[in-house]
């Protein structure tokens, strides 16, 4: 079927037919995968991002941009350790964002990586379910002919019977 609906086949859809043939499963958990790959860096990126992703290092952030500021400006007004235009502060704001950005990045580049293989998979599921309902539908619809066929034997065999029974009666 799909050979005449696609023209060639890919190997996903490969995949899918040999699953179907042999009664295996399809799906498999992507994340099992790419997880196992995994380096050390890796998934200290992806915790960094998602640290840096969330309402506690924002909250916790402006905590400690609150604490820096007022230090600064009330603490220790009589011999600041970083007086008002707060440089350092602003060299300190741009290497944290210099290095988040390239760890946001690789966690993105992964996490794009997990989506493609969660579509490949829901693609082979969606294939094989499809598969699966049209051969379903073809057997039922086997088996409607068939039963169509069985009813006509039997009112043929019950007609004949109503005029064997009416010409005894003559």
């Amino acid at each position: 079927m799909l050979e005449d609906e696609q023209g060639e086949l890919n190997e996903l859809d490969r995949q899918v037919i040999e699953s179907l043939e042999s009664g295996q499963l399809v799906s498999r958990n992507p994340l099992d995968e790419i997880e196992r790959k995994y380096t050390f860096g890796e998934r200290t990126a992806d915790k960094v991002a998602k640290f840096g992703g969330s309402w506690t290092f924002i909250l916790s952030f402006s905590v400690v941009l609150i604490a820096w500021i007022t230090l600064n400006v009330v603490g220790l007004s009589a011999k600041p350790f970083d007086p008002y235009p707060f440089i350092l502060l602003n060299l300190v704001l741009s290497c944290l964002a210099a290095m988040q950005a390239p760890v946001i990045m690789m966690s993105q580049g992964r996490q794009a990586t997990k989506d493609r293989l969660r579509a490949e998979n829901d693609y082979r599921v969606n294939l094989k379910a499809e598969l699966e309902i049209r051969q379903l539908h073809e057997k039922i619809d086997h088996q409607l002919a068939h039963q169509w066929q069985k009813l006509v034997e039997l009112q043929q065999i019950q007609i004949d019977l109503l005029e064997d029974n009416s010409d005894g009666r003559r």
